[in-house]
């Protein structure tokens, strides 16, 4: 008897799971009403910039804002990725509406530049891939991208050169940052096992080598010149493996034999965003300086302490030689705040007093690690 009673019962919470479940009208109409709400969204973005709304800089440190505070709303049953993904696409849309923005990443696709260019800008966007960092300045420069995105410290690995080198000659401005969580995968065609060699860019093997050297202590690590191409090469070759991102395993349809391999759990790779203008002004925002000191005793020390009477935090400080000029270094600072407020202002007027050269890179808006 107990047997059947609670096979009836069943069958009535079945039955009364029929009865709540949505229809498919409903679902229909609901999706009709979330189409004209965000086609409403898009006339409202198109007819603030028409009426003269925010820099082109600025729009963009406003979407990282809006995405920030509808996470911040989210109580799902949709994961907080899940929802800025939804509102990151309807934003680019948005703005692409009449004119896609062209956006210039040092490619090829599905290297973390490429994600980090999808983070900042949507896949509305024209993203450009190029060959090199000095490239995507040149696009810049040039006005073939209103945008170029390029990487410029890691947490793991420190400073990349060559985005310093460029930015230290260009005439482009920094406008915005993307720091990415950078999360490696071991991904190939065959067993983990019988992997014989490892390709990736040498960021990547440098920052998994504990790994590597733990798991995969007999295998070849061979560097190339991205991680797209060592997925390539991995796809081709079931002895072969590489670092790189999921989504470029998804690219090349390769498996993934090992998740978030890289040492550091809190790997970020900072992406600065560059075009012809600085940010404006958000309330939240940073600024970045390269100067130029005469070489002597107490200069260096002379100039920070500048940063401190006019209390401006700094959160980065970087010294680079001059290519062929020993002895003679850039200092690249960011400090907390816009170079328009005024305690900025003074501070970059009396370090120009001491430096023999001194140019404010740009003005932009603080960004939390993604990813």
């Amino acid at each position: 008897m107990a047997k059947k009673k609670a096979k009836k019962k069943s069958t009535e919470e079945t039955a009364a799971g029929n009865e709540k479940r949505p229809s498919r009208l409903q679902l229909e109409k609901l999706d009709r009403e979330i189409l004209a709400l965000i086609n409403k969204r898009a006339e409202l973005t198109v007819s603030r910039a028409q009426a003269g709304g925010p820099e082109r800089g600025h729009s963009f440190a406003e979407n990282a804002d809006v995405l920030q505070k509808v996470v911040g709303l989210n109580e799902g049953p949709l994961r907080d990725d899940a929802v800025r993904a939804v509102f990151r696409e309807l934003l680019s849309g948005s703005h692409g509406v009449g004119h896609r923005t062209r956006v210039a990443y040092l490619g090829p696709e599905y290297t973390y530049s490429h994600l980090a260019a999808i983070e900042r800008f949507g896949q509305s966007a024209e993203l450009m891939p190029v060959g090199t960092i000095a490239s995507v300045f040149e696009e810049v420069e040039r006005r073939h991208a209103e945008y170029g995105l390029v990487p410029i410290e890691n947490s793991t690995d420190g400073r990349v050169t060559d985005a310093l080198d460029c930015l230290a000659r260009s005439c482009v401005k920094i406008c915005g940052e993307v720091p990415l969580r950078i999360r490696h995968c071991l991904l190939g065609i065959g067993e983990r096992s019988k992997i014989e060699r490892v390709y990736s860019k040498t960021q990547p093997l440098s920052q998994c080598r504990n790994w590597l050297s733990k798991h995969l202590p007999g295998a070849q690590l061979l560097e190339v010149a991205s991680t797209a191409e060592a997925a390539q090469k991995a796809a081709k070759d079931a002895s072969a493996a590489a670092i790189a991102s999921q989504q470029a395993g998804a690219n090349y349809s390769l498996s993934i034999l090992a998740s978030s391999i890289e040492d550091n759990p809190d790997n970020v790779t900072r992406f600065a965003v560059i075009s012809t203008e600085s940010g404006g002004r958000t309330g939240n925002d940073k600024t970045a300086l390269v100067f130029e000191l005469d070489h002597q005793p107490g200069a260096l020390a002379d100039s920070m302490g500048i940063f401190k009477r006019h209390k401006l935090n700094l959160t980065w400080i970087e010294s680079f030689p001059l290519p062929g000029q020993r002895g003679r270094y850039l200092f690249f600072v960011e400090f907390q705040g816009h170079a328009s407020e005024l305690r900025a202002r003074r501070a970059i007027a009396s370090l120009e007093k001491k430096a023999t050269r001194l140019t404010v890179l740009g003005s932009y808006a603080h960004a939390e690690a993604i990813g």
